[in-house]
């Protein structure tokens, strides 16, 4: 089932025993199992019927005989394990044939839900089939960077308001594809903007603290199109906040950048170029424009220089040189490389 079914049959009431929850991306499993302990039962109700596990410091007895436990004054009640993942009986055969043996007739009264996050069950595992065939089981699994910006216009749509292309991409380069750290800092965001109306580049700098004119996007925009006072302008600005902008962390995103030009050169015939870089279709527009700037000579150059400032960073070959100078030297280099 899709989270966006579980949702609905939860908010109709079509409550199940069993819920296991599972997969690299937490969101999703947060967003249903948050709606199960929050709806299901009424705020008078959850004191006596509401119980939450931790897995790293539970058993599945322990689990397993509150499930089995009938609710007091209410029809039902929710037992939910946090961090089910932790629970070291997953490795016991004695404790997941318990909680198989639960499985084949769970209480009626009861909702079990399993949070099971950042990996899966071995599916090979009995364990794991049982789970399957008796529950409604839904894995989550992390959406694809190139998807994300369109995933935050629907999210801001959702909420009745608007957001441009560039603001998504922005947000996109600087939080990837933790749709969790996204929700938040959009939830920011949309508390300031009124409906109707669109987040801009201006919202996200003065209360994210991304900066429209001085992110690695933009920077990266700059050495794409060869422009170089705005490059020189964002170097000089990373060189003033050192500690915002590190080296360490500046050297992979160019990287990235770099070797998915390469790949746009080498795009086989008929893919669709967006999907095959991962990047989204507002981002593939400045990669087409950087194309034009580097082939696939100048292209194998850049990724020299980038490495050897990666070793540099590190201190191998370089005693003295710092972070700022070896990024000044590097964005000379990428600039001034000849077609």
């Amino acid at each position: 089932m899709s989270e966006i079914s579980i949702l609905k049959s939860l908010k109709n009431k079509d409550y199940k025993p069993v819920y296991f929850l599972t997969g690299e991306e937490p969101y999703y499993i947060d967003k249903i199992s948050d709606y199960i302990e929050d709806n299901v039962l009424a705020e008078e109700e959850r004191d006596f019927n509401l119980s939450i596990f931790y897995g790293g410091d539970s058993s599945m007895d322990e689990i397993i005989s509150s499930a089995k436990r009938f609710p007091m004054m209410s029809e039902r009640q929710v037992v939910i394990i946090k961090e089910a993942q932790a629970l070291k009986d997953w490795r016991n055969k004695d404790k997941t044939e318990l909680l198989a043996k639960y499985l084949a007739a769970p209480l009626e009264s009861t909702i079990l839900v399993f949070q099971h996050k950042h990996k899966t069950l071995d599916g090979r595992s009995e364990i794991a089939k049982t789970i399957k065939a008796n529950s409604v089981y839904y894995e989550s699994k992390k959406l694809k960077e190139y998807k994300v910006p369109n995933w935050i216009t629907d999210y801001v749509k959702s909420k009745s308001r608007n957001i441009d292309a560039a603001t998504s991409a922005l947000l996109t380069e600087y939080l990837g594809n933790d749709l969790s750290k996204i929700v938040n800092a959009l939830d920011k965001l949309l508390i300031l903007v009124k409906e109707n109306e669109q987040i801009t580049s201006l919202h996200v700098e003065k209360n994210i603290g991304i900066s429209k004119d001085y992110n690695i996007f933009e920077f990266q925009k700059a050495l794409g199109t060869k422009n170089v006072l705005q490059a020189n302008k964002i170097i000089n600005y990373y060189s003033a906040n050192p500690k915002a902008h590190p080296l360490q962390l500046i050297l992979p995103s160019l990287y990235t950048y770099f070797t998915r030009l390469i790949k746009l050169h080498r795009l086989p015939p008929g893919e669709n170029a967006a999907q095959f870089l991962r990047v989204s279709p507002y981002g593939l527009n400045e990669f087409n424009l950087a194309k034009k700037n580097y082939n696939a000579g100048s292209l194998a150059r850049v990724i020299g220089h980038l490495r050897k400032a990666d070793t540099m960073s590190k201190g191998v070959n370089n005693p003295s040189t710092p972070a700022e100078q070896i990024l000044k030297e590097l964005t000379y280099k990428i600039l001034h490389d000849p077609k």
